[in-house]
């Protein structure tokens, strides 16, 4: 079943879970994050960011709506920190079923103008929008790796860019970072100030970055009013570094049904600890 990014979270929302949005970088990762969330009965957020969309290009959302459309659980694609207006309407010809416009490292008045661009955009076509306020850093090549710390989001600025701009979910920073926290640094999440945000705002609440935050952390920011959390990092390594052993084992493999199985059961192992922790498993009857 193919859904909004708005129809997906709205129901998260009411029943208090986080549903994850796995970002994939090739068919066989979507493939094995379509068959995991089936196998846990739970809804799904499968996210593309520019850098992934220019490497999978759209021409694969094609593929990706027939399986959604084959799915015993709700799916959404979505684009994932877009950039700029343009970005946000390649998307929605593409066939992306929700977006989220990432103006978070300009200042507010900008960061309200753009977002609500892409809002009356987007809502002209049913689609969901996702803004961001507040900036969590970044230990990779993309989303805010301009931003060198965190600029925690204010309660009071959240209500105006809510009201302003119409988003239908807010990305907020409370302490996550994109990427793999490097050894020197400890991760921490500000409960109390997510309590406050969602207090105020009350519409669906996402985490960036949630790679490296302790279990607990996020489970407890799922519990104050967090939907939606992305996971990127930690199923690229799984996936990744198994492929890794695996190749190394005999350099005649070369099929890939010879080399790919392990490191989809590795990486689906992954996302079934994420599922179950952000407490999505057995959800999708909810829809």
């Amino acid at each position: 079943m193919l859904y909004t990014g708005k129809s997906i979270l709205d129901v998260a929302n009411e029943h208090n879970f986080a549903i994850p949005a796995f970002n994939i970088s090739d068919w066989a990762m979507f493939t094995g994050i379509i068959d995991i969330s089936e196998e846990l009965d739970a809804p799904v957020i499968i996210a593309i960011h520019p850098d992934e969309v220019s490497h999978v290009t759209t021409d694969l959302i094609a593929a990706m709506h027939s399986r959604a459309h084959r799915s015993s659980v709700p799916v959404a694609i979505h684009w994932d920190h877009g950039g700029t207006y343009e970005q946000m309407i390649t998307a929605i010809k593409s066939g992306f079923t929700s977006v989220m416009i990432d103006a978070s490292l300009l200042p507010f008045e900008e960061n309200v103008a753009l977002t609500r661009k892409v809002v009356e955009a987007a809502h002209a076509v049913g689609i969901q929008v996702e803004g961001e306020l507040g900036t969590i850093g970044a230990n990779d090549s993309y989303g805010e790796s301009g931003a060198a710390e965190i600029i925690y989001t204010n309660p009071d600025d959240a209500v105006r860019f809510v009201q302003e701009t119409g988003v239908d979910s807010l990305a907020i920073a409370i302490g996550t970072s994109h990427g793999l926290y490097p050894s020197d640094k400890n991760p921490e999440l500000r409960h109390d100030l997510l309590e406050q945000i969602k207090a105020a705002v009350g519409i669906p609440l996402v985490l960036h970055g949630g790679s490296s935050n302790p279990d607990a952390e996020l489970a407890r920011a799922v519990e104050l009013g967090v939907n939606k959390i992305n996971i990127s990092s930690d199923i690229k390594v799984s996936y990744h570094n198994r492929m890794r052993e695996i190749l190394g084992t005999d350099e005649r493999l070369r099929e890939p049904n010879a080399i790919q199985p392990e490191p989809i059961a590795a990486m689906k192992a992954t996302a079934a600890e994420k599922i179950r922790l952000f407490g999505a498993d057995g959800k999708a009857e909810l829809y």
